[in-house]
């Protein structure tokens, strides 16, 4: 058994075709300086507004931050869908949108959206948005509505799927409860939250999913049930995902590695008339394998925690979890 993981599914090709053609303006010291100004805003938390100021910042960011972003959301969806199987989204409200990755990943996930509507404050992220968009075959993109508006005030109307990329993390603490209230109002199927994998976001949101229950949802993913989250700091729940790098990726972050590992944070949260399918549990933690046994730690149905020990000579328990990875659902 072998759980060294493989780089993610590649962006979508007329997404990756568009990128390219904007980072063939990336090869300059202008866009270099541009992305070391971003990662030393991430680590301080300052907000897009803050940190994407001019165009060179939004070439940084297309380059270095989206496709980090389109793999953490196009796998929190993937986990939606098998939570819920019957969700088919028609119409999407992407909030906080930057330049459309969860609508470009949405789109990825599902084959029956008919209707994108972005909003982000950033004007500089919305052009990108709008360009990106105009690359894009699916129609539902091409024609999507990007306008400009803060969390606070997302568009009129009931959407399927709402989305929440990377875009809670920019709110101060007293902020996060109308933000999430507003989010909410909108969504008429389900609603997917992904934060920075780090224990202050992690935090955040399991606030938020004590807000969201209170109001009536239900949890779709990651947790397997509705009790409170029975991680105690300094543990946290977070998942990884591994993506390729581009080459103007690692020129402007100066890396060596072909390949990145993206933490992220994330909760799918549904109407309580959606049906779902919740496995029995949820593995948190990357496995540990030996020629002995296979480690799993779990986050069980009954809301606990459990450090699961399968002895390869339990061949029929060892042969349920051998392909398990970080993130999975443990089927009954």
């Amino acid at each position: 058994m072998d759980f060294s993981r493989s780089p993610t599914l590649p962006l979508p090709a007329d997404l990756r075709a568009a990128l390219d053609a904007l980072a063939a303006k990336a090869d300059n010291p202008e866009v270099s300086a541009a992305a070391r100004d971003l990662s030393a805003a991430y680590r301080e938390r300052r907000n897009s507004a803050a940190a994407i100021r001019a165009a060179a910042h939004v070439l940084a960011y297309l380059t270095t931050r989206l496709p980090a972003t389109f793999a953490a959301v196009e796998s929190a969806l993937t986990r939606l869908c098998a939570a819920s199987p019957g969700f088919a989204p028609r119409s999407v409200l992407d909030l906080g949108c930057g330049p459309g990755t969860a609508s470009w990943a949405a789109t990825a996930v599902f084959n029956d959206i008919d209707s994108v509507t972005m909003v982000d404050a950033n004007p500089g992220l919305l052009d990108a948005a709008r360009q990106l968009a105009g690359a894009a075959t699916d129609p539902a993109l091409q024609e999507a509505t990007i306008s400009r508006s803060d969390l606070l005030s997302p568009p009129a109307g009931s959407y399927d799927l709402v989305l929440l990329s990377y875009a809670l993390t920019e709110l101060p603490d007293h902020r996060l409860a109308a933000a999430i209230e507003a989010a909410w109002s909108r969504c008429a199927g389900a609603m997917l939250i992904v934060e920075p994998g780090t224990p202050r976001d992690y935090a955040r949101l399991a606030g938020l999913r004590t807000q969201l229950l209170a109001a009536g949802a239900a949890v779709a993913a990651p947790c397997p049930h509705q009790v409170p989250c029975p991680l105690v700091a300094p543990d946290w729940c977070h998942f990884s995902v591994r993506l390729a790098r581009s080459r103007q990726h690692v020129q402007l972050k100066g890396g060596t590695l072909g390949y990145e590992d993206e933490k992220f944070s994330y909760l799918a949260v549904v109407r309580p008339d959606l049906q779902l399918m919740r496995g029995t549990a949820r593995v948190l933690a990357r496995p540990a394998e030996s020629k002995f046994d296979v480690r799993l730690k779990l986050c069980q149905a009954d809301g606990t925690v459990e450090e699961r020990q399968v002895l390869r000579r339990d061949k029929h328990a060892h042969r349920r979890v051998r392909r398990l990875d970080w993130g999975d659902a443990l089927d009954p």
